[in-house]
């Protein structure tokens, strides 16, 4: 079992940055592959960026070079930097832990980009 919370969110004008977090309640963190995803309205969930265990990395292509996401195994916790931030990436931002078959969703943070 893993109980996730994202935090971070909020309102940032374009060109800014916000750093999310997700803090995830297992003893097992570091088996876990950690993703974010994000929901606009209207559209379909799609991924953000997702690490790997062996911190392996991998983005979605409209943030490829913004966006950085990392782990802390110590902390259950893993990041996402965001950089360069543009009204298109206004979404609802989740966190999603997976091993074997399980996966495991937070309940999201809202990230607003607006002037």
């Amino acid at each position: 079992q893993m109980q996730i919370e994202e935090s971070g969110g909020g309102l940032v004008q374009p060109g800014g940055s916000l750093k999310l977090s997700c803090a995830a309640s297992t003893i097992s963190f570091s088996f876990y592959t950690m993703g974010w995803y994000r929901q606009a309205p209207g559209k379909q969930r799609e991924l953000v960026a997702r690490i790997t265990p062996g911190r392996m990395t991998n983005y979605g292509d409209s943030v490829k070079g913004r966006f950085t996401i990392s782990r802390d195994n110590v902390k259950n916790t893993v990041y996402l930097q965001m950089n360069s931030l543009k009204p298109e990436d206004t979404a609802v931002y989740y966190c999603k832990g997976t091993y074997a078959l399980a996966e495991y969703w937070g309940r999201g943070t809202q990230v607003t980009v607006s002037s």
